[in-house]
């Protein structure tokens, strides 16, 4: 396929395309009885909770008022479009979502004594895109954005007998300027199914009144000592453990009543006696343990840091520990055909983040979705680096702008400034504000990953809008990791890398005073027969066996990319993972059974960058 034509297809739909019942190994053999049961928030974890996920009532209406009857069982965490769902219905705008269950008898019993009075806590790891939750008929909270997750204090809304959740849900997908990422509700070529609903895991767990509320962690390699800040409630002293294996390095306790005024956080230096750095390599973590009155918490943190400082021949490079680290990166959609947004289960995360170590890769760059806090946990405990793409949004997009033209010339886009919010879909301020909001709200979501290496808020001038002051932004609320300001192209020569797209030209070094990634390449596709979700194939370069797929990759890394490391090239992210709906140009097929590239020998090492 050459340029001209792989523009053409871009945008195109095929409404008339019937999606193919495909099935993972894991969403094949899934017991509905124990869906994703791990507890889904490891950097905060606690003994004490009732995940909700499996049977809950669902139904699909023209209004906001409550159902009169109900069209039948939904699977969650699983949206109401896939297959594992057990529905497979689109939600349409203007629709309205409604899920239905009993609270179970364990999720009510509160295990703390008489005399310590407990707060029940509800959990939702994401909904889209809107949702209001409702507690025996009574409205608890409405919480917006599809991609976040969020919690609500139910304790005063409990009675005795049953007490029946109640959560309804609106997504417009595409048809506003909310954050949505590939979702579409025409799938076509590069951009998938829309996914609605609940579809991370929904958990309770009880809490003293007095509890820990959130958690900040700042690795300071250099001084080899970690900063924490705790938010809690209540007066009662806070304790501090750090282990390193099962010895303790670090043990303290801060009475916060005398320390601290009320409400404010509890701030304290631990000094890092026995320093273990994390690397892909070693990615040692250390066990972070936190009491508070009856609340116990348990988490994690690395010794490591990110920068980009220039090498012996002043050449910009990304460093992991100050030392120059090559990015052998891939793209990662986060999309399953049975699951769509939702894994169905922690053992197929870890299958393609092992995977691709496999292969050789040391880094995944999550594309335009914030994925399930467990995804983040396996990156940081086996050691793969993360680049964190923020979730898209906007109006519709200008697609000669955004993917036309920036392919056929590309030396058009660093002409074009994204302050021209029409042109960028970004005309509406609210959804501009709401973005910008969600941007800040994710830097401190997953703020205390290890293994999230760097920041990318825009991809393609996909609603990029004021990229050089959304990156100061960044800058100023996590200045601990490097920001790839923009994707592809339309660069507003800010941020800590030049990033290109490349899919059709040979690939070369652009000269920058900023670090250069080859943010996108590769994209060679091949159709494995029996693996694909639909019949038709979109992808950059066709190939017709894993053979010669398989011989162009290695050539591609053997011929192209790694003479470049020497010349300036400082990461590399070849597209993809996996295949996607008719997108078929993934190391791996679709439903994860059949890997296009031989896992042995593994591909070529690629060479380590000039210190």
């Amino acid at each position: 396929m050459d340029i001209l034509d792989a523009a053409r297809n871009i945008n195109r739909t095929h409404e008339d395309d019937i999606l193919n019942r495909l099935y993972t190994p894991w969403g094949e053999s899934l017991n509905p009885e124990a869906v994703l049961p791990e507890y889904p928030r490891p950097q905060m974890k606690r003994d004490n909770y009732t995940v909700l996920n499996g049977f809950w009532s669902y139904a699909m209406t023209d209004s906001d008022d409550p159902p009169s009857s109900w069209d039948g069982k939904i699977l969650v965490p699983f949206s109401p479009e896939s297959i594992l769902s057990g529905v497979e219905r689109t939600l349409q705008p203007g629709e309205y979502l409604w899920y239905r269950r009993s609270l179970p008898a364990e999720a009510l019993r509160c295990p703390f004594p008489p005399s310590v009075k407990g707060r029940l806590l509800l959990h939702f790891g994401a909904v889209d895109q809107t949702a209001s939750l409702y507690l025996n008929g009574r409205k608890v909270c409405s919480h917006q954005g599809g991609y976040l997750p969020f919690e609500a204090d139910i304790t005063s809304f409990l009675k005795e007998g049953e007490n029946v959740l109640t959560v309804c849900v609106r997504d417009d997908t595409d048809a506003s300027f909310h954050a949505r990422g590939k979702q579409t509700l025409k799938r076509g070529g590069m951009f998938y199914t829309a996914q609605s609903g609940i579809w991370q895991t929904v958990w309770t767990e009880w809490v003293p009144d007095g509890h820990i509320t959130r958690l900040k962690i700042t690795p300071d390699y250099d001084r080899q000592e970690a900063a924490l800040t705790v938010w809690k409630t209540g007066d009662t002293p806070l304790s501090v453990t750090i282990l390193a294996g099962e010895e303790c390095i670090f043990c303290a306790t801060v009475d916060a009543s005398r320390t601290v005024g009320p409400g404010q956080p509890v701030s304290l230096r631990a000094r890092i006696l026995r320093l273990i750095p994390w690397s892909p390599k070693q990615p040692f973590l250390y066990t972070l343990k936190l009491s508070s009155g009856e609340d116990r918490v348990e988490s994690y943190f690395a010794m490591r840091c990110f920068t980009v400082e220039p090498d012996r021949g002043g050449v910009a490079r990304f460093c992991l520990n100050h030392e120059p680290l090559f990015l052998h990166g891939v793209l990662d959609q986060g999309y399953w055909p049975d699951g769509l947004y939702t894994a169905p289960s922690d053992e197929a995360l870890i299958y393609d983040i092992e995977t691709m170590q496999k292969l050789g890769f040391n880094m995944m760059r999550k594309h335009i979705k914030i994925e399930a806090a467990r995804w983040y946990y396996h990156c940081d405990r086996l050691g793969m680096l993360v680049w964190q793409d923020m979730v898209s949004g906007g109006s519709r997009y200008s697609m000669p702008l955004v993917c036309y033209l920036p392919t056929l010339f590309p030396g058009i886009s660093g002409r074009v400034k994204d302050n021209n919010y029409e042109l960028f879909g970004r005309a509406n301020a609210e959804g501009r504000d709401e973005w910008e909001r969600e941007c800040m709200e994710t830097v401190d979501y997953l703020y205390n990953t290890p293994s999230l290496a760097v920041w990318v808020p825009f991809n393609e001038g996909w609603g990029q809008f004021d990229a050089n002051r959304i990156t100061r932004k960044i800058k100023e609320k996590d200045p601990t990791r490097p920001v790839d300001q923009a994707s592809g192209w339309f660069d507003q020569n800010g941020g800590d890398f030049k990033s290109v797209h490349n899919y059709f030209r040979k690939n070369k070094v652009v000269k920058d005073a900023r670090a250069f990634v080859i943010s996108e390449y590769g994209g060679y596709a091949c159709h494995i027969d029996g693996h694909s979700s639909v019949e038709r194939i979109y992808g950059y370069k066709k190939f017709d066996t894993v053979e010669e797929l398989s011989s162009a990759f290695r050539r591609l890394m053997e011929k192209e990319l790694s003479p470049l490391i020497a010349k300036g090239l400082c990461g590399a992210v070849y597209t993809q993972v996996s295949d996607v709906e008719e997108e078929v140009n993934g190391i791996l097929t679709y439903d994860r059974r059949v890997c296009k590239l031989p896992l042995t020998p593994a591909v070529m090492p690629v060479p380590s960058p000039p210190g």
